[in-house]
């Protein structure tokens, strides 16, 4: 599982920036969860995913990777969460309810979040760096195309339901939530997707919800580091 690393005492520790949805993902399970969690948060601006340092600890040099107490290394944030929901009901006993979170979360990798983050990294993180009008047109059009799929599947839930299941959030949730919650960063408007404004509000209203800035709900879209 990843890297061999030497034994180390401790939490488990999270590579992450401070910034990152997918990071975000793992720190929002292991709130709910109630898995303790080091941080050690790197600034790609400064450098820091490029050290010798970090590549002895990530093998495809991002982030997040989760450090276990052992040494050994996950990454990729769908493996994370798929790590951190084993023995918890955000993975479903349900082998039906399991094959549509792992539907959703491959959705959200393939066709929902690259276009979203792009967006953000383009017009708010990083709006000083060329790019072709072309490109942000096609993510534009992707981006909404992913939100509308959301839209039209969290409309066809019952009360109660989630996403992928139905008693309890999952994993899936998880997965789509953080580039969800921002994409007004990349100008895309959500006044017009009442089932998922609903929806990323109940997931707010967990206990033990994370904020992208810990405690600071209202720093989510923050475009600076605090």
């Amino acid at each position: 599982m990843g890297l061999s690393m030497p034994s180390r005492s401790g939490p488990m520790r999270l590579h992450d920036t401070q910034r990152s949805g997918n990071a975000w993902k793992v720190r929002l399970l292991a709130g709910f969860t109630g898995r303790a969690l080091e941080r050690r948060t790197l600034s790609i601006d400064k450098g820091d995913l490029k050290a010798p340092e970090f590549s002895a600890v990530s093998r495809f040099r991002q982030v997040p990777v989760l450090e276990l107490e052992d040494g050994r290394t996950i990454v990729e944030s769908a493996a994370i969460l798929f790590f951190l929901a084993q023995g918890t009901s955000w993975w479903p006993d349900d082998s039906a309810e399991r094959v549509d979170v792992l539907t959703w979360m491959s959705f959200e990798q393939s066709r929902h979040m690259h276009p979203l983050a792009q967006l953000r990294l383009h017009r708010s993180l990083h709006p000083s760096r060329p790019v072709d009008p072309r490109d942000v047109a096609e993510w534009e059009c992707k981006a909404s195309q992913a939100l509308a799929f959301l839209e039209e599947r969290l409309s066809q839930a019952k009360d109660g339901e989630w996403l992928a299941t139905v008693h309890h959030p999952s994993i899936a949730d998880i997965a789509l939530y953080p580039y969800t919650r921002l994409a007004r960063m990349g100008h895309i408007d959500l006044d017009g997707l009442p089932h998922v404004r609903d929806w990323l509000s109940r997931i707010e209203k967990l206990p033990n919800y994370t904020a992208l800035f810990p405690g600071r709900l209202e720093l989510n879209e923050s475009t600076s580091e605090i």
